[in-house]
């Protein structure tokens, strides 16, 4: 029987009703939003490693500020819940529109030390009238177009069925502040699909990270940071593995602060 949670450093993450389970990826993507958003400044793997200070947001480092943070499609709570463990006093609202992750997702979050940073909402984000972000972060649905599964909760998870990706950019355009960010997890094969997607909302891409699987494997995610002005765009390359299986230093980097064994 799959374990129902899933143990982090400084909160749990039950997931046993979501469709949307907690996944190495969404981890990855979880850090990697929380130390991008923090209000220090710029932040670079690169950066990260080289440094033995990690005087840009490295381990245990906090960022404190009183934005706003949208989640689109909350799921479990596990991105908002780690996003605020790097950024003390944002003030997250947590959207799901499906009732059972919802509950799940507030749970999660009232049982963390995060819960009066935190709100989770059950609701449907193109009826969502709370005003305008300073960060909006999103793990959409990757399926869109291929065979939906014949459960309906998982549609909604994977399969697009309840939100469309130029539907979702729209929503992240209208409520973005002029020098917000957005952050976007997706398949790599929809590279194309997002560029085009962002041009017709006049949105820009500020920096990407092609993720691999392993150092041998091809490209199968995109880490996307982008906001409402144009800029020459950053990308990076990370490996989730090297060769011989273990976690790369970038992954480490990234996730020693969450991951109970790192």
């Amino acid at each position: 029987m799959p374990n129902p949670y899933f143990q982090f450093k400084q909160f749990t993450v039950y997931h046993d009703r979501c469709a949307m389970k907690v996944t190495t990826d969404g981890c990855l993507f979880g850090a990697w939003v929380a130390r991008e958003s923090m209000v220090n400044g710029q932040w670079s793997m690169e950066s990260e490693l080289l440094s033995d200070s990690h005087e840009l947001g490295g381990s245990g480092q906090r960022a404190v500020d009183g934005r706003r943070m949208l989640d689109i499609g909350a799921g479990t709570g596990l991105l908002s819940l780690m996003v605020a463990q790097k950024n003390i006093g944002a003030a997250i609202d947590a959207v799901e529109i499906d009732k059972q992750a919802a509950s799940q997702a507030e749970e999660n979050v009232k049982g963390s030390s995060f819960a009066s940073n935190i709100t989770v909402y059950e609701g449907d984000i193109t009826a969502w009238d709370k005003g305008s972000y300073d960060v909006i972060y999103s793990n959409p649905p990757f399926y869109e177009k291929e065979i939906p599964s014949s459960q309906q909760q998982k549609n909604i998870a994977h399969h697009g069925e309840g939100l469309r990706l130029e539907t979702l950019l729209t929503i992240i355009s209208q409520k973005l502040t002029d020098e917000g960010q957005f952050y976007l997890l997706l398949p790599y094969k929809r590279k194309g699909a997002i560029e085009k997607g962002l041009q017709n909302v006049g949105l820009y891409l500020e920096k990407e990270v092609i993720v691999k699987p392993t150092t041998e494997n091809l490209p199968f995610r995109l880490l996307l940071k982008g906001g409402k002005q144009p800029t020459t765009v950053q990308t990076e390359t990370l490996s989730i593995y090297d060769a011989s299986k273990s976690y790369t230093p970038e992954f480490v980097s990234l996730l020693k602060d969450y991951y109970l064994y790192l």
